[in-house]
């Protein structure tokens, strides 16, 4: 192939539209499939995006803190077999009318094709979705046609003298989507139960001090991931999406290969949820390590896409801090989700006598398509009678 068109890729289930945050590359540099190539902000972190060939990156279309949605070609890539036999990808551009070579970027009033404006297909995807009348832009395209940027620019001195508002974040923007799906279109229901630390907290402070100075200290979290993928183990309809229509034949129930849990993480201007894959084969030490890493760099907007992606259960823990009990909506298309409460002393009775013990209130979201109240309750009484055990895997 003479070139090759950089697209965005899906990203995460609901989302539609990223931000190019900056190019790792610039014109003229040569680039190899897979490494990657430029940045995006998308609702739930910045994402690397790999080059989609070998080649020479020849033409940057999208520019930085430009929006683009899920599918918009961003650059050309003159592939490394187009540049041996001396084929330029700029010159088969040049004659195509649906991709005419660059001009200089001179504004010009927009030009009209009798009654229509023409504008690139992404400048009027976004002029619609923000109301912008491309009738009113100048546009620096060929011939006066409005792009992408002119758009941006618009949106930006409208913002600027319009009344102060808060406008949403993409994070926030992708959340609002995500839980507003997840009410309308999965039947949800909670069982709650509580956990005793006691044995646990004693198990920790012995299990850190056996690892390397260096490592990470074990936290409770930590002990969460490796019970709750032991209890998805046996119990697999919990680790299990449901797709389809219900009333279609083709519905079903596939359940994951692996224990893949996402760990639900407060950030400024939303929720990030970095997903650690295959905790079922993890020990503990491997666990808050991965944990510690993923968290670090998604504070930092620096998580891959795969890091992202694939969860099939979501732990929600909001601390020392949090409320004493809550309910945690599910992330779609997993089928469960755990709230923690915090952890707190309790006066309890234990053997006939009164004891004080530090108790969470544990609360279980499950999607009543793909699992009933009676296999919720078996599977969280099977996951505090891990957590209040003492059968753990250290490495």
């Amino acid at each position: 192939m003479p070139q090759v068109a950089q697209a965005i890729p899906k990203i995460g289930l609901v989302m539609e539209e990223v931000k190019v945050v900056r190019w790792l590359k610039t014109v003229g540099d040569s680039v190899v499939a897979g490494e990657p190539l430029l940045e995006v902000e998308t609702e739930k972190s910045v994402v690397e995006i790999e080059a989609a060939a070998t080649g020479q990156l020849t033409e940057i279309l999208v520019h930085a803190e430009s929006v683009a949605t899920v599918g918009d070609q961003v650059a050309w890539i003159e592939s490394a077999e187009a540049r041996v036999a001396g084929t330029s990808a700029a010159a088969p551009r040049s004659t195509d009318p649906q991709n005419p070579a660059p001009t200089p970027a001179t504004a010009v009033p927009a030009a009209r094709d009798g009654e229509r404006i023409r504008s690139t297909p992404v400048a009027r995807k976004l002029a619609a979705e923000r109301g912008v009348d491309l009738g009113a832009i100048a546009g620096t395209g060929p011939g006066g046609r409005v792009q992408l940027d002119d758009v941006q620019r618009a949106i930006d001195a409208r913002r600027a003298v319009a009344p102060a508002a808060e406008p949403l974040s993409s994070m926030r923007r992708a959340l609002a989507r995500a839980m507003t799906l997840s009410n309308a279109t999965i039947p949800q229901f909670t069982v709650s139960s509580s956990v005793e630390w006691t044995e646990l907290n004693v198990l920790r402070g012995e299990f850190s001090a056996r690892l390397p100075a260096d490592s990470p200290k074990l936290s409770v979290n930590d002990f969460l991931l490796q019970a709750i993928a032991r209890a998805l183990m046996e119990f697999p309809a919990l680790n299990a999406t449901f797709s389809g229509d219900p009333e279609s034949a083709d519905a079903r129930i596939e359940s994951a290969k692996g224990a893949h849990i996402g760990l639900v993480v407060a950030v400024d201007n939303g929720l990030l949820v970095p997903v650690i894959h295959g905790v079922e084969q993890l020990g503990l030490a491997e666990i808050a390590r991965r944990r510690q890493d993923c968290v670090r760099r998604g504070l930092k907007g620096r998580l891959k896409r795969e890091e992202l992606d694939g969860a099939t259960f979501s732990i929600s823990n909001l601390g020392a801090q949090g409320p004493d009990r809550f309910t945690a909506i599910i992330n779609p298309p997993q089928s469960a989700i755990l709230a923690v409460g915090r952890q707190r002393d309790c006066v309890v009775a234990r053997k006939g006598a009164v004891v004080v013990r530090p108790l969470s209130d544990l609360t279980l979201t499950v999607d009543h398509r793909v699992a009933d109240g009676r296999l919720a309750s078996r599977f969280l009484a099977r996951l505090v009678e891990i957590l209040e055990g003492r059968d753990w895997r250290l490495k």
